[in-house]
């Protein structure tokens, strides 16, 4: 592959010489994915970009300045909403055998209050304390953080993501009245930074909220399906299967010597937790990248520079789209572990359908495997590649109403309308859903 040059907010980027250059976001091409822009070092998109630019630091997602009602019937009225959305940006959710050493900026998470207090006690909040004396402090960085924790940054990115979506579904279409648990309910996965997130999302929705009580349900960690965390073997099986074949083990060993490089540098030759995939490089350079870190340097004074980190996101995407959508089986696979997930979407459009729904938005914060896993089952993967989830990707199912009394579903991704999901029959779209269920997913998922 030939390559070109371009500025990466000040620094040298390489990238494929057929792509268009543009500031600070270009990637390379991998297999045929990435071949669009992205953004990795910023929450807010640069001006000289469209506004819906893929920006993993901040997803794209509905606003009243970009916001258009469905052409399909310019009288229809809004009367059903269901809206899914990642969690906004944390640190790194996964370490270095060494991370102290690697990471060259400390992280801090004491610019938020993290509370966390049984209801009638005390209001307690929690703080992440490092002691300098601690004998295993070289496995995790400088700072007040834990991994996985949501930053004050990715807070600020969830009370605007509420903001956005309140200029819209209340402002502009006047379809949410207040915020409140009669109009309003909040699912997230038991992970802190979800239901913290659902907390900012509430608060930008409604400055008011800061000072209220709302609540906000999860399932059982053993078997939460937004993650989703229930066990699922045979599905582990079939996702073995496709990663087991020369599709898959022919984009390891072409980039075996670049792994081999940055396992060398950053202390994981031999894990393969590490050396499976690029999840875990994908993790810790974005995580870095988005809050304005330095890329990891070694003691030796090797560094990752931006080039390493454009060609992981590269490959990171390939991979994405690749295990949930193209792979064969990839459908089974996200059946089988999302089926769960979706058969609560079926349930509540099949509530809403015989008016016995009480709520008009039903909202779920998730994570990159949520949005991944209902994106492609969705058929958004049909339209094109499907992209690693950005922090705040968000997909959000519309239901209309004609003056004939017609009811239709638009999907909206990352604040646009599907093509080909921009207008479908009530009925039709809960089919859509059911036919991604299992008959009988624990004995799928479980049964020999």
């Amino acid at each position: 592959m030939k390559w070109a040059k371009a500025r990466w907010l000040g620094l040298i980027l390489q990238v494929p010489a057929q792509m268009t250059l543009a500031l600070s976001t270009e990637i390379p091409v991998y297999n045929g994915i990435c071949s669009t822009t992205g953004v990795y070092n910023t929450s807010f998109t640069p001006a000289n970009l469209p506004w819906n630019t893929y920006n993993y630091c901040n997803a794209p997602h509905v606003n009243a300045a970009h916001y258009e009602a469905p052409g399909d019937a310019p009288n229809a009225t809004l009367i059903y909403l269901n809206a899914v959305i990642r969690h906004h940006k944390r640190t790194p959710d996964n370490l270095y055998p060494e991370e102290g050493e690697l990471n060259q900026e400390s992280w801090n998470c004491s610019n938020f209050l993290q509370f966390n207090h049984g209801g009638g006690t005390t209001h307690i909040f929690h703080e992440t304390y490092s002691p300098p004396w601690h004998p295993f402090l070289i496995q995790i960085w400088n700072g007040t953080c834990d991994e996985g924790q949501l930053t004050y940054e990715g807070l600020q990115d969830a009370i605007h993501h509420g903001q956005d979506f309140w200029s819209v579904y209340a402002q502009k279409l006047g379809f949410l009245q207040s915020v409140n648990e009669e109009e309003i309910f909040v699912r997230t996965s038991v992970a802190d930074r979800t239901y913290q997130v659902a907390g900012g999302v509430l608060t930008g929705m409604d400055p008011t909220m800061a000072t209220k009580t709302f609540p906000v349900l999860t399932q059982p960690s053993v078997i939460d399906s937004i993650v989703p965390d229930y066990s699922c073997p045979n599905a582990d099986n079939i996702r073995d299967a496709y990663q087991s074949v020369p599709a898959w083990n022919d984009h390891l060993q072409e980039n075996a010597n670049f792994q081999d490089q940055l396992c060398t540098m950053l202390g994981v030759t031999g894990n393969t937790a590490w050396t499976s995939w690029y999840d875990h490089f994908f993790d810790t350079f974005s995580s870095r990248t988005c809050h304005d870190h330095p890329l990891p340097c070694n003691a030796s004074g090797a560094c990752v520079t931006v080039e390493d980190a454009a060609r992981v996101f590269a490959i990171g995407d390939w991979e994405y789209n690749y295990i949930w959508n193209t792979a064969e089986n990839a459908t089974t696979y996200s059946q089988l572990t999302f089926g769960v997930f979706i058969m609560e979407l079926v349930h509540n459009f099949r509530l809403f359908r015989s008016g016995g729904e009480t709520h008009k938005l039903r909202f779920y914060v998730g994570h990159d495997g949520s949005m991944i896993r209902l994106a492609s089952l969705l058929g958004i993967g049909k339209v094109a590649p499907l992209r690693w989830p950005a922090m705040g990707s968000e997909i959000i199912m519309e239901v209309w109403k004609t003056t004939a009394g017609e009811q239709y579903v638009r999907i909206m991704h990352e604040g646009t309308p599907v093509p080909g999901l921009q207008w479908l029959v009530l009925d039709d779209f809960i089919d859509m859903l059911e036919a991604q269920i299992p008959a009988n997913v624990f004995a799928a998922c479980m049964g020999s």
